[in-house]
């Protein structure tokens, strides 16, 4: 019907599904079948309309249904239609309805679940744009979880760009990558004179992200020392800078985000309790990438599609083998590692074609041979160099991670592997 009448038609299965579709899509006419098995009236309207409550929902209802239409219209902007439904009726009203609200909109309707830059289908990532579209106009603070490489940053974005304050900016504090005694400075700022070689006042992220999202990335990683001074800013949004007696109100939603329990942590006593309840008042976990496996295919198109553009080569295709890698594999640095994979293949390929050949040798479970020439052999530095490298690439680049991996401080891996 869409290609014949100049109408275009998106069709799912489900009402989850539909639902962020909805979201996405932003169609004119929402067309629900709803089978015995199906949710009731009651519950599937208020979720159709509530991205758009100018929006018409057409309902076509079993014979016999509970509850009665009328109860279901009575909650919602919808018109029933008993079922069986004659393919010229419902065209017929689909016309009617779309004369009613005005002429069909010329632009093209959004790419189908891509979320603010996260993709998928599965119902476990479904879930979490549920989520993210109900709490992020309302909060003031929540906590992102999800292993490295699970989309936190993106998931931030997007709850940001929902949010009341999504006009003002979203600063990113990346807590793993701060010096410890640089950390209250970084975030709230400093006044001249507070410390050797503070030269001038400096406002720290904090302030820079007021009217709009302060997004502290691995807040696992802050030091206890600081930990009571965020408690405080996060109580009063309250920012006191480094040498000064005075404190200023400012207007800013937190997220905090981290590949850790905080709870382990807390039972450790390394991270406070009463912080960690003041930063989870919600929460949203982020599913792994091997819990969403049906994800993979359109997750590998669109970062061959980008890498294509990126590198100024044709649009790579993945061979048999090469996918059947791919499915098997558990992926521990998730989405993340999985465009790293990726990048390497689509840059190493010469036929176009990726097979297995064309992966990195850690991925497909090679190693590189051990030099035989005394001359070749490493000195420990390069040894532990390269193996530090090794570590890095496999958690998707996170160093934070790599670090604890290897047993060495954040300030040692960066002596190892500058920036």
């Amino acid at each position: 019907m869409g290609r014949n009448c100049g109408v275009s038609t998106h069709v799912v299965a489900d009402l989850q599904h539909g639902l962020v579709l909805t979201a996405a899509v932003r169609p004119e006419i929402v067309l629900i079948d709803l089978k015995r098995s199906s949710p009731d009236l009651t519950n599937c309207i208020p979720r159709s309309v509530k991205f758009d409550p100018a929006r018409e929902v057409l309902f076509a209802i079993p014979e016999n249904s509970a509850p009665s239409p009328s109860e279901a219209i009575a909650r919602g902007r919808c018109e029933s239609l008993a079922r069986p439904i004659s393919p010229a009726i419902l065209k017929r009203k689909i016309w009617l309805t779309l004369a009613q609200i005005g002429p069909v909109a010329d632009a093209e309707p959004a790419e189908p679940f891509v979320f603010h830059g996260m993709i998928g289908s599965s119902n476990a990532l479904l879930e979490v744009f549920s989520r993210i579209l109900r709490v992020a106009p309302h909060f003031d603070t929540l906590l992102v979880s999800g292993e490295t490489g699970t989309g936190k940053e993106l998931t931030a974005l997007a709850i940001h760009n929902h949010s009341r304050l999504s006009g003002g900016p979203l600063v990113v504090c990346n807590c793993a990558a701060v010096v410890d005694t640089l950390f209250e400075s970084e975030l709230f700022g400093h006044v001249r004179g507070a410390f050797t070689g503070a030269n001038q006042d400096k406002r720290g992220i904090a302030e820079v992200a007021e009217n709009g999202t302060l997004f502290l990335d691995e807040v696992g990683e802050i030091p206890l020392s600081v930990q009571p001074k965020l408690l405080r800013f996060l109580q009063n949004r309250e920012v006191q800078r480094v040498g000064s007696s005075r404190a200023r109100e400012i207007s800013v939603q937190v997220i905090a985000a981290t590949h850790r329990d905080l709870r382990v942590l807390v039972s450790e006593g390394r991270f406070r309790e009463d912080l960690y309840y003041r930063l989870a008042p919600i929460c949203i976990k982020l599913p792994r990438l091997v819990d969403r496996r049906e994800d993979l295919p359109l997750l590998c198109a669109h970062f061959l599609k980008r890498l294509a553009a990126r590198y100024g080569k044709p649009e790579a295709r993945l061979g048999s083998r090469a996918w059947a890698l791919l499915q098997r594999y558990d992926w521990p640095g998730n989405v993340r590692e999985l465009e790293n994979v990726l990048s390497y293949a689509a840059l190493m390929t010469t036929t176009g074609i990726i097979d297995v050949g064309d992966f990195p040798d850690w991925f497909c479970g090679g190693t590189e041979a051990p030099p035989t020439d005394p001359a070749a052999l490493l000195s420990l530095d390069e040894l532990g160099r390269r193996h530090a490298e090794h570590v890095l690439a496999h958690v998707g680049g996170n160093r934070a991670q790599a670090a604890r991996i290897l047993g060495i401080s954040r300030a040692t891996l960066y002596r190892l592997l500058p920036a």
